[in-house]
């Protein structure tokens, strides 16, 4: 018997601003340990100080919220014990993968059960006749990258978080990467779920097919869903075969509007690179000063630089498309275009591109928004935002995934007192956003709208739209206990 539940009943809003609305939660008791860990063994239950503060944070800068315990359940039976038990006795429950994420999107905003998917690493089917592979969500994105290429194939979404964020994590936050622009996102490969409801029914979304016009399509409402619906268990993504080739360029710009404005040129001429990334002078900069060995020709008067990739299995064709995108790109300012010419040279443009947030960080009190518009509007969104920083007073370094208008936009404190931090910045931020959104774009194009974001949701849902969303979370989980405080007011 529970007897201590009724007096342990409050409402959780210290540790939370105002516009979190107050939701009834239940303190975890002794009892409730215990039974966690009848469910998944005593050693993967956790409430001392070192690991409740390890899973209080993830890489948002600025978050902490600590959970009241840490469970590490193995199987998805395991996981459906203790979401049942979590839903009868009001329990908010938060998924974690690897904790990469920047929105705060797996931290335990309410308190209550942090549940980390890491043991569930396995790779478990890769099925080389129907290109699909079978995985448990706690495998590292690089990981089951290169296991596949072993075999030729190739499973494209490459986030910069790749060599540690989890395939799971990437799945609930429909995550992205420099290869989105020629492959698409997340969604677009993946097949098939098995979840965990709220409630701890187990059940499988979708089918392992290409095609399935068969009813509401599930698989793709839990695709970006950042755990608000239930935990994720199960991933059958499809694949492609692995591009024999691929050619890199490094191509400088004397003004990030006219390194913005060749992305769209490139496309206009026929060509589809698998990556177009945009850098700002600053971020190479701070990338090279963070990694010390990483040098790159930088002309006093580079303003910008793209880093373009093309692949494929045809070297002549992949030769004249970069032919034809070196046409394009002599049309702007453009400066001396670097040809990679080994796999070394091409890693090590790469290896400086996916350092770049964490260079920034290293420096500076920082936050990063994520606005993506069309891309031909990015010399429009590039112009508003540092127009914005110069009205508020901050610095921002741009970077990002350019082939497909999304820009990673660096925020940086400086010498801002915290008072301004807190309360003028934000203005800006949402000036910013209200930008995007009259671009016709959004607010967040691969970190998910978690904790972080739900001040400016407004700016892109109306109250009706909201509603819907929060009716069809109601739907799945009843009581509410998945991951709350997540994407909308709760």
């Amino acid at each position: 018997m529970q007897t201590q539940i009724n007096i342990l009943c409050y409402a959780v809003q210290l540790r939370l601003p105002p516009y979190i609305r107050s939701v009834k939660f239940c303190h975890i008791t002794t009892d409730d340990v215990n039974f966690f860990k009848r469910t998944v063994g005593d050693k993967y239950v956790f409430t001392d100080a070192d690991t409740i503060s390890r899973y209080s944070r993830d890489e948002t800068d600025g978050c902490t919220f600590p959970p009241e315990v840490v469970i590490k359940p193995r199987t998805p039976e395991e996981i459906s014990s203790l979401l049942r038990y979590c839903h009868e006795h009001y329990i908010p429950v938060s998924p974690r993968a690897a904790g990469t994420g920047l929105s705060a999107n797996s931290l335990c905003v309410h308190g209550g059960v942090m549940l980390c998917v890491e043991r569930m690493n396995s790779i478990l089917h890769i099925d080389e006749r129907s290109l699909q592979v079978t995985t448990e969500p706690g495998v590292i994105t690089e990981h089951l990258q290169n296991t596949l290429q072993e075999k030729g194939l190739f499973y494209p979404v490459d986030p910069s978080s790749r060599g540690s964020s989890f395939i799971g994590g990437n799945v609930a936050c429909n995550s992205g990467g420099p290869r989105a622009v020629k492959y698409g996102v997340v969604k677009d490969f993946v097949l098939n779920l098995e979840v965990v409801l709220p409630t701890g029914e187990i059940i499988w979304t979708g089918a392992n097919t290409l095609k399935n016009s068969t009813g509401y399509n599930f698989t793709q409402l839990f695709v970006g869903s950042e755990g608000t619906l239930g935990v994720i268990t199960k991933i059958v993504l499809k694949l492609l075969p692995y591009p024999r080739y691929n050619h890199v360029m490094l191509a400088p710009f004397k003004s990030m509007e006219d390194a913005s404005a060749a992305v769209s040129a490139v496309f206009r001429a026929g060509i589809i690179p698998s990556c177009i990334e945009f850098m700002e002078r600053d971020a190479i900069v701070y990338v090279m000063n963070f990694l010390g060995d990483v040098t790159v020709p930088l002309a006093d008067d580079t303003q910008a630089t793209l880093l373009i990739e093309v692949d494929g299995n045809d070297t002549e064709q992949i030769q004249k498309d970069c032919e034809c995108i070196y046409e394009v790109l002599n049309t702007y300012h453009v400066g001396e275009i670097l040809y990679a010419d080994s796999e070394a040279q091409k890693n090590e443009l790469w290896r400086m591109r996916r350092n770049i947030a964490y260079a920034v960080k290293k420096t500076n009190v920082t936050v990063e928004e994520d606005t993506v518009v069309p891309r031909a509007d990015l010399p429009e969104l590039l112009r508003h935002i540092k127009s914005v920083g110069k009205k508020y007073n901050f610095r921002t370094v741009c970077y990002g995934h350019a082939g497909d208008g999304n820009v990673h936009v660096r925020i940086l404190k400086d010498q801002l007192s915290d008072e301004y931090w807190k309360n003028e910045v934000p203005k800006g931020i949402r000036e910013i956003f209200q930008k995007v959104v009259e671009l016709k774009g959004t607010i967040s194009g691969e970190h998910g709208i978690g904790w972080f974001q739900i001040p400016y949701m407004d700016i892109k849902f109306n109250e009706t739209q909201l509603a819907l969303m929060r009716s069809v979370k109601s739907v799945f989980d009843p009581h509410g206990i998945m991951n709350p405080g997540k994407i909308f007011f709760t």
